[in-house]
């Protein structure tokens, strides 16, 4: 288990996204893949009150909705660590005391839950005093309605300043960070972000840790891929990319392990990192990702795949 910054939060190794459930992945598949992960020893599921708006005729909400009927169901709550998110969704976006007041009451309710473990201000909302947002999460701390609060995509000049608001005024103060972070897109968390976040001792959750799917090395080039995230995967990765697979398929065989494995363990070997994030559509996804909580890549492959993916984003 890990443990996430300087809270009481001890973590699997892989955290799994509930972006798919309600999605991509409808209840029944949802609640299979769940099973299948805890079944693993994992323990930390990541939602968002905005998952999985995105889908024909949702209205976001429904992964929190999914996530927590499985929990009454199975009957597990105790034994998982949640976290959620707010500040997207539509009519509820920004992170203003109450945005994130009435966010936090309707997360609690579609998760069945009395206490959320990690809420996440989903996204830097700069019109909003980061004393007013802080204060806000720091009511709801005090109230225990939650347990820690994180941030997600902010700037490391951001996170500082929340930081420091946190420690001038007593508030409770960012344990975690969700950032845009991959083999094949390093720009935004490598630097100032990650040496941030290292002296603070925030911990670090790469989403995008597979690159949309792009790193489980189904995506080759010429290859027309059946997916909902297709598109995103286009958008995402440019041409130097694809140099990133031959060594991934290298290592990978070395190991008798998946690609999905090795670049997740890659991501994980780096600086700050806690663990990375990764959804599963199904059972079958989620078994080629798994194998990762065993990897150990040697310094010589960390090297080998650092070098490679240098200039690529």
């Amino acid at each position: 288990m890990k443990r996430l910054g300087t809270s009481d939060l001890q973590v699997f190794p892989l955290a799994l996204g509930g972006n798919t459930f309600g999605w991509t992945s409808s209840e029944a598949e949802s609640f299979d893949v769940l099973d299948a992960y805890t079944a693993a020893g994992g323990n930390f599921v990541d939602t968002a009150d905005v998952y999985s708006s995105w889908a024909p005729g949702n209205a976001g909400g429904e992964s929190e909705t999914i996530l927590g009927r499985w929990m009454k169901e199975r009957k597990n709550r105790a034994q998982m660590i949640i976290g959620t998110k707010v500040g997207q969704l539509e009519g509820m976006k920004g992170l203003a005391a109450k945005t994130i007041r009435a966010a936090a009451e309707a997360s609690l309710r579609r998760l069945q839950t009395d206490v959320i473990d990690l809420y996440y201000a989903h996204i830097d909302d700069q019109a909003t005093p980061l004393e007013e947002s802080l204060g806000a999460f720091d009511a709801l701390v005090r109230e225990g309605k939650v347990r820690h609060i994180a941030a997600s995509q902010y700037t490391a000049p951001r996170l500082a300043e929340a930081l420091a608001v946190s420690e001038k005024n007593g508030l409770a103060r960012y344990v975690a960070l969700q950032t845009h972070y991959s083999l094949v897109h390093r720009r935004d968390y490598e630097g100032a972000l990650a040496e941030l976040c290292a002296r603070e001792k925030v911990s670090v959750l790469p989403f995008f840790a597979l690159a949309r799917g792009f790193l489980t090395g189904k995506y080759r080039p010429g290859a027309e891929v059946a997916s909902a995230r297709a598109e995103g995967v286009k958008q995402l990765v440019g041409e130097k990319s694809w140099r990133v697979l031959e060594p991934l398929d290298a290592i990978a065989a070395a190991h008798r392990t998946t690609v999905s494995a090795v670049a997740l363990a890659w991501t994980a070997a780096q600086q700050g990192v806690a663990v990375p994030l990764a959804s599963a559509r199904t059972r079958a996804q989620l078994a080629d990702l798994l194998p990762f909580v065993d990897l150990v890549l040697s310094d010589e492959e960390l090297a080998r795949l650092t070098e490679v993916s240098n200039d690529i984003g």
